[in-house]
């Protein structure tokens, strides 16, 4: 039987008065916690610890003895290896990449990192997302001259996996305003501003002010321009009413109970694997609007096209038209979703 171990490097700008005592609470740690609860309740061996730096992984290995180690993210540098695999030779060593292409483009290192991984016998690359994982084997399968056996021991799918704990809630149409998140970090690929303009626009169309939720607290690969952005569209836009309201990050629970609060869910993103932001949405009962081509659980009748702000407005307005129809099938379809995540996960690791 495996014995896994997830290890995930603790955040940068940690402040023990701040966070939590994992350290870490972004969409990382929760995808790897989501995936270690589900094998432990069935019957794997699943453990996550949280490092502060590769110097901790030796450590965390000699503690747990696992058979399985997966590395969440780029963060342990290839060298690091050479040590580690000498000293737990019998380690299978999973670097599981969560990104797709065009995201990774932005990670200065990333090529060259997962080209160094692939030539160390007991490391394994893992994606989240079928385009991924085929464009990295045929990456790593072209500079290792593997065959295509070799090539599918090496680079393997590994979904992401989320629980199915859903709840409903009413849609209430006699406010005044609307609220729309668009949460997620800011950076240029998660599409905020388009996403601005059609919420305005649509908000405008049936006559009530808009409220435009967004996580500034977070700002990454050249998001700064992204959020000045917002901020001037709404400072421009002050006196009709509409606002941009900037949360902070929040531990997992007072995330979703302001999930909760929101009327309808943006995430017409420009590349994404699984997008959790839009599921913990859909698990309170918030209905959603995303691209089709980059969430792989989205339902198409309420998806739209990310870069045409009509295409939004359109689907907003069946949304608004169908609320709850809208959050019914997506929690369907997420479940279906991770029904299958846990059958790879399982057949895997036995």
């Amino acid at each position: 039987m495996s014995r896994v171990l997830f290890i995930l490097k603790r955040r940068e700008d940690f402040d023990a008065k701040m966070h939590s005592h994992i350290g870490l609470s972004t969409g990382l740690y929760n995808s790897a916690k989501f995936m270690d609860d589900m094998l432990q309740a069935r019957g794997v061996d699943s453990r996550l610890e949280v490092a502060i730096d590769n110097n901790c992984i030796d450590r965390l290995v000699t503690k747990h003895k696992p058979t399985h180690v997966i590395i969440e993210a780029l963060w342990v540098v290839p060298t690091k290896f050479a040590v580690l695999c000498k000293l737990h030779p019998t380690v299978t060593w999973i670097i599981r990449l969560h990104s797709e292409m065009p995201f990774m483009a932005g990670e200065g290192n990333a090529m060259d990192w997962v080209g160094d991984y692939s030539g160390f016998k007991n490391i394994i690359v893992s994606c989240n997302a079928p385009r991924m994982m085929r464009e990295i084997k045929f990456y790593l399968k072209l500079r290792n001259n593997w065959t295509e056996e070799e090539s599918n021991e090496k680079v393997v799918y590994l979904p992401n996996y989320y629980p199915q704990d859903y709840k409903s809630k009413p849609f209430k149409k006699d406010k005044s305003h609307i609220d729309i998140a668009c949460f997620g970090a800011i950076r240029p690929l998660k599409n905020h501003l388009v996403q601005a303009f059609a919420a305005l626009e649509f908000a405008d169309q049936i006559g009530k002010r808009l409220k435009f939720h967004v996580n500034a607290g977070r700002i990454e690969m050249n998001g700064s321009p992204v959020i000045n952005n917002l901020k001037g569209l709404f400072q421009q836009l002050h006196d009709r009413g509409h606002e941009l309201i900037n949360h902070q990050w929040r531990p997992r629970e007072g995330f979703l109970e302001l999930c909760a609060e929101m009327d309808i869910g943006l995430q017409c993103n420009l590349s994404e694997t699984f997008n959790i932001v839009g599921a913990d949405l859909i698990s309170q009962g918030v209905p959603l609007i995303s691209n089709p081509d980059e969430i792989p659980w989205s339902v198409r009748q309420f998806c739209a096209d990310a870069v045409d702000s009509q295409s939004i407005i359109d689907a907003l307005h069946l949304t608004y038209k169908f609320p709850e129809l809208n959050a019914d099938i997506h929690q369907h379809s997420l479940t279906h979703y991770t029904d299958q995540s846990a059958s790879i996960w399982i057949n895997y690791f036995r």
